[in-house]
């Protein structure tokens, strides 16, 4: 194990731009915080690069895990490092890096996917992701001009779910033309004077559902791509609904 208490060391100056989608895209790795993300993480068997920790969330992940103390990959920290590589306001003190694994290649024939179009926050996206989740879906995909996956934002929001089904950067018409191709119906959510209240469609065994952008919705060149255009019927007087809860109630519609 080593150990570094200064936030002037290099690696931890290199860590600490991690928060930022530049170097993030630059180097390749990602870095996540907070028992339970590690937790799932640790689950997942998944390679890290780094493993950091004050002495004391040390002594908790050795009490959980089987960890090799004098793994290279382990550096113990103080409160003051843990606090400059932290994004968020009250720091757990335990970091991991993993790198950024995408495919270069996925073929879209099976199952349920939610297809993400231009959202833009990262909070939204990460809410998507774990709805999708926890309704069984069998994986998301986000659009080339989404919030970044990578996020510190968006992975909070995810609450893990990123290690439990696939989450795909794709070209989004692209990703549509294999899925018709492959017979399995899509769905955009428009406020559209054709489209079709929810209620309306019955549950499918394979699906494409696609959410919009929060303030734009889905664009044209998406919807006109999609076998049925959809909306949730609105009773109250709210104008629409923030797009995350759109989707969980689309989500678990198609469940």
């Amino acid at each position: 194990m080593q150990k570094i208490t200064s936030t002037t060391n290099q690696t931890i100056k290199n860590l600490a731009k991690l928060n930022k989608k530049k170097y993030r895209e630059q180097e390749g790795y990602y870095l996540i915080e907070g028992f339970h993300l590690i937790d799932e993480a640790f689950k997942s068997e998944l390679k890290y690069k780094y493993l950091l920790a004050t002495a004391a969330a040390f002594e908790k992940l050795v009490d959980k895990y089987e960890i090799d103390l004098d793994d290279k990959r382990l550096i113990q920290i103080n409160e003051k490092v843990a606090k400059h590589l932290s994004a968020t306001t009250n720091s757990q003190d335990v970091f991991m890096v993993l790198k950024i694994n995408q495919p270069k290649h996925f073929t879209f024939n099976f199952g349920k996917w939610v297809l993400l179009d231009t959202l833009a926050d990262p909070g939204n996206i990460g809410t998507i992701i774990r709805t999708a989740d926890a309704a069984g879906f069998d994986g998301v995909v986000l659009s080339e001009n989404c919030a970044d996956l990578y996020n510190p934002k968006t992975q909070r929001a995810m609450q893990g779910s990123q290690f439990h089904l696939p989450v795909i950067k794709a070209d989004i018409l692209k990703t549509i033309e294999q899925f018709k191709e492959n017979y399995i119906p899509v769905y955009a959510s428009v406020l559209d004077s054709e489209a079709k209240e929810l209620p309306t469609f019955e549950k499918t065994k394979e699906l494409a559902l696609i959410i919009g952008n929060e303030a734009n919705g889905v664009s044209d060149e998406v919807v006109a791509q999609a076998d049925e255009k959809l909306f949730i019927p609105i009773k109250g007087q709210a104008e629409s609904l923030n797009a995350a809860v759109a989707a969980g109630i689309m989500i678990y519609h198609f469940a």
